[in-house]
Parts: structure tokens; C-alpha cells; sequence
């Protein structure tokens, strides 16, 4: 059997140490990185599954490393854990925006971090295996590849902007609360608020371009998929 490979950014020894330890005693293979650079050839060199990363690093901090592995395709769908000191929402609201997956703040439970590191896999291990290939005019989602497609060209989406896509695309004509998708897209295990869900959807339209008039926002309610919205350009 395989085991994921997770990589630990952290400027503290004594954290990489502690999550090493744990991560490695929950059956995954752990490698790190002290500072932003070395993560970043890391990544490139060893193809990890995951990434819990710091936010306070020397010389490139971790927003730049987030930012940075979103920009290239060939890491932009990496899932990214951010794990920093900072509690507001503000900077948590930036982090989710540079297309983080999860936020995690110090002090932190180990087993807290454990449990969202394997629900964050989870949602990267497909949405659905039985689900076939959803095509609405010009727009395809095909879980069985994790891509979703624009009249023919790649859509470049993180992990939490497929799932989010698909989760949507499954139930055109419902409206989906907020919470609806935060169970059904982000799990228990994530850091939860309704604006997350704002932000994702958010970076989502953006990456969608012309066909972002498919997700339609119901005031106070939450979000739906509509074809005939997507068609119209409305």
C-alpha cells in the first residue's frame, strides 16, 4: 500500500519534530523544510500528497509559497493545510483566498491537525467514484479525471474548488445553504464559517471566468447551479 507523502514547512524544530512523529505513527511518510524556498524545491522534487505549512517563515513566508504553488499547474492542485500563530479572521480570510485548503492555528491538538489532514485527503481522493462525467453546454466536470473543462480548455482548480464545483453541479436547480456545503464540500474537520464558503465560491467564479454566471447567489440563503443561467449569461 502506498502512503501519502506529507510535506511539514515549519521555522520551529520542535513542531516538525512533534508532527513527524505523529504523522509518520498515522502511517504517512513525512518530509520538511525549515524555510519557503527549500519547500518550494521540495514540491517540485518530491511530489508530496499534502502540505502543512507555516505562515511566519524567514525570507519567503508562506502566503508567497501558497501563492506561488497555486500559480504553476503542475502544483496548484497540491492540497495546502496552513498552520500559523495567526488567529484573526482577516488573515485567515487571506489564506483561504490564496487558495488554501484548511487552516490551522497555534497552539494546535495533534490529533486535531491528524483529523484534518485525513479529511483534506479524503476530499482529494475524488468526490464520487461512482459519479459519471457532468456536462452542462460548454462546461464539463469529470471526477474520474478531476478536471473540469470550458469548452474544451483546462479549468485550473484547486482540490477545494473541483469538489465545490462538482458538489454544485450535482444538484443544479437546488439551492444549497451554506452550512449544506460546508458538510458537503469541507467536512466536519475543516475550519468552518459561512465565509469560507463566500471565499471559495469567490476564487471559484474567478477561475471560471465566462462561465461563472452558473453559480447564482440566493441573498441570504446560500448558492445554486443553474444551466439555463449558464447559457444565458446571465
Amino acid at each position: 500500500m502506498i502512503r501519502e507523502k506529507i510535506l511539514v514547512v515549519d521555522d520551529e524544530k520542535d513542531i516538525i519534530e512533534l508532527l513527524k512523529y505523529n504523522l509518520e505513527r498515522e502511517g504517512f511518510r513525512v518530509i520538511s523544510s525549515h524555510n519557503g524556498e527549500d519547500a518550494l524545491g521540495l514540491v517540485r522534487n518530491e511530489s508530496p500528497d499534502l502540505v502543512i505549512l507555516d505562515l511566519m517563515l524567514p525570507g519567503l513566508d508562506g502566503l508567497e509559497v501558497c501563492r506561488a504553488l497555486r500559480r504553476k499547474e503542475e502544483t496548484s492542485h497540491i492540497p495546502i493545510i496552513m498552520l500559523t500563530a495567526k488567529t484573526t479572521e482577516p488573515d485567515i480570510i487571506v489564506g483561504l483566498e490564496l487558495g488554501a485548503d484548511d487552516y490551522i492555528t497555534k497552539p494546535f491538538r495533534v490529533g486535531e491537525l491528524v483529523a484534518r489532514v485525513r479529511a483534506v485527503l479524503r476530499r482529494v481522493s475524488h468526490p464520487g467514484d461512482s459519479a459519471g462525467k457532468l456536462v452542462v453546454g460548454d462546461l464539463a466536470v469529470d471526477p474520474a479525471k478531476y478536471q473540469a473543462t470550458w469548452r474544451g480548455d483546462p479549468v485550473d482548480l484547486t482540490t477545494t474548488e473541483f469538489n465545490l464545483l462538482f458538489f454544485l453541479a450535482q444538484r443544479q436547480e437546488k439551492v444549497m445553504t451554506r452550512q449544506q456545503i460546508l458538510d458537503g464540500v469541507l467536512g466536519d474537520d475543516s475550519f468552518v464559517t459561512e465565509r469560507t464558503v463566500d471565499v471559495h465560491i469567490q476564487r471559484l467564479r474567478k477561475k471560471l471566468d465566462d462561465a461563472s454566471s452558473c453559480i447564482v447567489t440566493r441573498r441570504g440563503i446560500g448558492y445554486m447551479f443553474r444551466e439555463d443561467a449558464l447559457k444565458e449569461g446571465v
